[in-house]
């Protein structure tokens, strides 16, 4: 949906990234859709219905993307976990899982517990992050609290037989707390990209005793992303002068926490996925670094795309270029050309890839179509 210009909008990664995300997180986060969330999520239409802009800079303002709740499609009806299953998580540390009847899949995007539902172990899931509130799983209790901190006493509570997590939440103390009461705790790859797919749906499905189940979906999940990435480049500028210099900035103004993500953070992948192009190899910026002058001066976006909740923590565009004037020196913020996407969906990766893919490229080249 797009906004007007300078209105405040309504509405991986590793453990780096879970620090910046724990200390920023708290009250900006709503452990569930808001009623402006609910009103400002519409349908996308796929990049193959639209017509993009002659001119891909001409835009301006902010487009404020939210996807529509997914639709939750398990690969099977009735999926017969092959158990007991003894599996090497993530970090090395070998885990028997004898039981799924209870499952907590919890992480700072929902990704966890969405590939769970798709696999058809929706019904055996107990409990939820603060980032999985579609639907099917909005009726579970919470067991994170001030954003995305575990809370031992509500997981205990709820007597899991098993919970798979990765070092996206902490702090890791309830982990180890977990383990001690004798619960299976599985630690999924916290990387989340275009080039772990397969391999994380893998990780989940092996560790639930579901391995067949976990090729399937993860197949469909790659093979809808690489599906959309062609009907992006059939769109999308070839050269790369065309292409819209895109930057990620991830901010959280409450807690003074503003990061440009570079290199290897996964936005990098995304963006240039998504049909943009990526400026933090061009100007050396590796990982997650704090937002400076020079980056941005440097940068010279076209294009600046952050989490919604993270523009409305700094009181919107005004607030974003007052903070940092030198983004007003930039395309970006001399037309305050903003894309700000629902901070579950922008970097979640697994299912819904192939529609964040979509979305994303959308807004970038046919903004007028949201």
């Amino acid at each position: 949906m797009r906004r007007p210009s300078r209105r405040l909008l309504a509405g991986s990664l590793g453990l780096s990234l879970a620090t910046v995300v724990l200390t920023a997180c708290g009250p900006v986060l709503s452990s569930g859709p808001s009623a402006s969330d609910e009103a400002s999520t519409s349908a996308v239409p796929r990049l193959s219905e639209v017509t993009p802009l002659d001119d891909p800079r001409s835009w301006q303002g902010v487009v404020d993307v939210n996807l529509p709740d997914p639709e939750i499609d398990p690969v099977t009806d009735d999926p017969q976990p092959d158990l007991p299953v003894t599996v090497t998580d993530a970090q090395g540390t070998e885990v028997k899982v004898t039981d799924t009847s209870r499952i907590l899949a919890l992480d700072v995007y929902g990704t966890l517990s969405h590939t769970v539902f798709e696999l058809g172990l929706g019904d055996n899931i107990v409990g939820r992050d603060v980032s999985s509130s579609f639907p099917e799983i909005a009726d579970r209790p919470l067991v994170t609290h001030n954003g995305h901190e575990l809370n031992a006493e509500a997981i205990l509570e709820l007597d899991p037989t098993v919970v798979l997590t990765d070092t996206s939440l902490g702090p890791w103390d309830v982990v180890l707390q977990l383990r001690d009461a004798g619960i299976p705790v599985v630690v999924t790859d916290s990387h989340r990209g275009l080039d772990n797919l397969k391999s994380l749906t893998q990780q989940i499905a092996d560790a639930l005793g579901l391995p067949a189940e976990g090729k399937a979906l993860g197949q469909r999940i790659a093979s809808a992303a690489e599906a959309t990435e062609k009907e992006i480049v059939e769109v999308a500028p070839q050269d790369v002068t065309g292409k819209l210099r895109t930057i990620f900035l991830y901010v959280r103004g409450q807690a003074g926490v503003y990061y440009m993500f570079g290199e290897g953070s996964g936005a990098d992948s995304l963006i240039e996925a998504a049909g943009g192009y990526d400026v933090s190899k061009e100007i050396d910026w590796k990982g997650m670094r704090p937002i400076s002058d020079e980056g941005l001066i440097a940068a010279q976006p076209d294009v600046v795309l952050m989490m919604r909740h993270g523009l409305e923590s700094i009181d919107g565009v005004d607030g974003l270029l007052e903070r940092f004037p030198a983004l007003a020196q930039t395309p970006a913020g001399e037309n305050e050309r903003i894309i700000a996407m629902d901070d579950d969906q922008v970097l979640s990766f697994g299912p819904r890839t192939s529609d964040v893919l979509n979305a994303l490229a959308v807004a970038l080249y046919a903004p007028d179509a949201m």
